[in-house]
């Protein structure tokens, strides 16, 4: 029998899973929109857009299955926008990439061969080139400490301290940290924006092969491998039984609904999954898709107030939003240079993987990303071929 109101203990724990979703990683979301051109107001779309993708798509899901089905937008996806270069068409343009991620992903869900295409690249190749692209977003914050140190060392010092006590609100506390050094730093700026609630903005995508394949294809690749395939495996581990493919294109809608918005990626969460699916969740199994549910009215809500959150950002120093990304994503660079060296036989086409992504070249218009994924997987056919 369906419960009609969810329990008390997975409406708080959707609160705490939408704080720490959406103020451990939104930094991180406008530094990538920022670097793809996007403008304050496009910026506020996107961010908008993607924490309602991600909130109905939660809602939505969680209540059809019954299962704690948590939706996040691709942190490791944002990032390697952050560390793109902006295409020639300008945010248009990229809008256009984040179309063909998203209809590259409810592909995967409809035919099956593209989602075992995805699931057949490795697992080192594919850490080592979201490590590639993390390592230069993960050093700003220590080249912003001499740079601004005043504004840096605060943050840096929050994130340490309060992650000794838990780790899942380092960054938010390191959030609270930066909006208190840009209150203080205001002068007589005003730092209410004209507009407290977000309006979507129409973006028309436009498309060419070089950001498709140098932006959209990594996309896909990047969020598959580190978002939407962990996703279905948290979810086994505590007793779950999804069905990927339904739920891969169901994200992958979401991406294309919102990518004219400004919307980079929707996809499965991973870390917020766990925090829905255990047993502090609730203690009934049963009842857990309630706390995943709840998450997603609280991400619609952030989402409405996107404006405010993007209008504060407006008035930080460059310096100090790369400081808050650069610590937001030092967990992620840990993991993902962990998991790109696990194999002894593969540390060679993973390191040289990492290497040309963390280099920021662009040959023939295709990117870091992209040749560092080529280059490493012929190595790595290379090293078991000679094996």
């Amino acid at each position: 029998m369906t419960r009609p109101f969810p329990p008390l203990q997975t409406i708080s724990t959707g609160l705490v899973v939408a704080v720490v979703g959406f103020f451990s990683s939104f930094p991180i979301v406008l530094q990538g929109l920022n670097a793809m051109g996007a403008t304050a107001p496009q910026a506020a779309s996107g961010l908008m857009s993607a924490a309602l993708a991600m909130g109905v798509t939660a809602i939505v899901l969680s209540l059809l299955y019954r299962q704690p089905i948590s939706v996040a937008w691709s942190t490791p996806g944002v990032a390697l926008l952050a560390a793109s270069v902006l295409p020639a068409g300008g945010f248009a343009e990229a809008a256009g990439a984040f179309l063909c991620a998203g209809a590259l992903t409810v592909l995967a869900g409809l035919w099956r061969p593209l989602a075992r295409l995805a699931s057949a690249i490795p697992t080192t190749l594919a850490q080592a080139m979201l490590a590639g692209v993390l390592l230069p977003l993960c050093i700003a914050p220590f080249q912003a400490a001499v740079a601004l140190p005043e504004q840096a060392l605060p943050v840096i010092l929050t994130w340490f301290i309060a992650g000794r006590f838990n780790r899942l609100f380092a960054v938010p506390a390191a959030v609270i940290a930066a909006a208190v050094i840009v209150v203080l730093n205001a002068g007589d700026a005003s730092l209410v924006p004209d507009q407290v609630l977000s309006t979507p903005l129409w973006i028309t995508p436009t498309f060419s092969l070089a950001s498709v394949i140098s932006i959209g294809f990594p996309l896909f690749i990047v969020t598959m491998a580190t978002q939407n395939i962990p996703g279905i495996a948290v979810m086994r581990s505590f007793g779950y039984t999804p069905k990927p493919r339904p739920l891969f294109a169901s994200v992958g809608l979401a991406s294309v609904l919102t990518a004219p918005f400004g919307a980079p990626a929707t996809c499965l969460a991973a870390i917020t999954q766990a925090m829905c699916s255990n047993e502090d969740s609730h203690p009934d199994l049963a009842l857990r898709y309630w706390s995943a549910a709840m998450a997603g009215v609280f991400y619609c809500i952030l989402g409405i107030f996107a404006a405010v959150i993007t209008g504060f950002a407006v008035n930080a120093d460059p310096l100090l939003m790369a400081t808050l990304t650069g610590v937001a994503l030092m967990g992620v660079l840990a993991n993902a240079t962990h998991a790109a060296l696990a194999v002894t036989q593969e540390r060679e086409a993973a390191i040289v993987t990492f290497a040309i992504t963390a280099s920021g070249i662009t040959v023939f218009g295709l990117g870091a990303a992209v040749w560092g994924l080529l280059v490493g997987g012929v190595i790595y056919m290379l090293s078991h071929k000679a094996t």
